[in-house]
């Protein structure tokens, strides 16, 4: 483990958490867009569980996260049921920000606070009414593990790029916020380093759940839910069956984030130069 790791965890160590224990989240059945029950008894996500959720564009995969985050209770257009530790979560953990154990980062990365980025955490940090030292610096840090654009404490938060946006709110969400559950719907398309987040937010042992339509991020995952109609069609735990596949893939993915590194450094590409990682 790199020294970044060890520092979040001991600064993780000296945090207390307003969250309630999470041992599940469990996801019970809506209906489809035609009012038919949807075909799966139950879906269960623990701690360290990694999760994608596919499908076409219109399929319904923003809306089966946006159930987990609201907590839904049959109250949503698609029905379904969101239950902690086996029961309806209690009002705290529902209305309560500093208790709700998800943060959910979006594609939307427009910020309306006109702070710098050091302002706009220590705001996040008091309220939270975490005490430690070095809290905001080490969130800062863990951000650029996931950005090639070097985040700076003295930089406005609107005019950071989507890139750097969603490299910050993820590691708010790690350090900060510590929520045992992380929702995020097609972080990819910003250019982030996809496999650092997933090996930290793996290390953490969070539950994370991805919408996606990068074919990487969902090899990576543990179980891929498939989505169609508005509702779960399939839910696949390939295991092993895959590694070849998203062996293959990672060198592919690799060599685009390499080539997306020197163009964003000014390099001139021609032929088949700087292709290898």
């Amino acid at each position: 483990m790199d020294k970044v790791l060890l520092s979040v965890k001991w600064i993780l160590s000296g945090m207390s958490s307003l969250h309630t224990e999470i041992e599940s989240l469990t996801i019970l059945p809506g209906t489809t867009r035609d009012g038919k029950k949807e075909g799966f008894d139950e879906i269960i996500i623990r701690p360290g569980d990694t999760f994608s959720i596919v499908g076409p564009t219109g399929s319904g995969k923003t809306a089966f996260i946006n159930d987990i985050e609201v907590f839904a209770q049959g109250d949503t257009v698609t029905n379904r049921r969101i239950l902690i530790n086996g029961s309806e979560p209690g009002e705290a953990l529902v209305r309560d920000p500093s208790k709700k154990p998800i943060a959910m980062i979006t594609q939307n990365t427009k910020c309306l606070a006109d702070l710098v980025v050091s302002e706009f955490l220590e705001m996040h940090i008091r309220s939270r009414k975490l005490k430690g030292h070095g809290i905001m610096e080490k969130t800062v840090s863990v951000a650029n593990e996931f950005t090639g654009e070097k985040i700076l404490p003295h930089m406005r938060m609107s005019a950071l790029s989507g890139g750097q946006t969603r490299s910050l709110f993820i590691a708010d969400a790690i350090i900060i916020s510590n929520t045992p559950i992380i929702l995020l719907d097609e972080v990819e398309n910003a250019g982030i380093f996809k496999d650092r987040v997933i090996e930290v937010l793996r290390e953490e042992k969070k539950a994370i759940i991805f919408v996606t339509h990068d074919p990487y991020v969902a090899l990576l995952t543990g179980t891929r839910i498939v989505m169609g109609n508005g509702a779960v069609t399939k839910i696949l735990t390939p295991g092993r069956e895959e590694e070849e596949t998203l062996a293959e893939i990672a060198r592919m993915d690799a060599k685009i984030t390499h080539l997306r590194e020197r163009i964003r450094a000014g390099d001139l590409l021609s032929g088949l130069e700087g292709v290898e990682a």
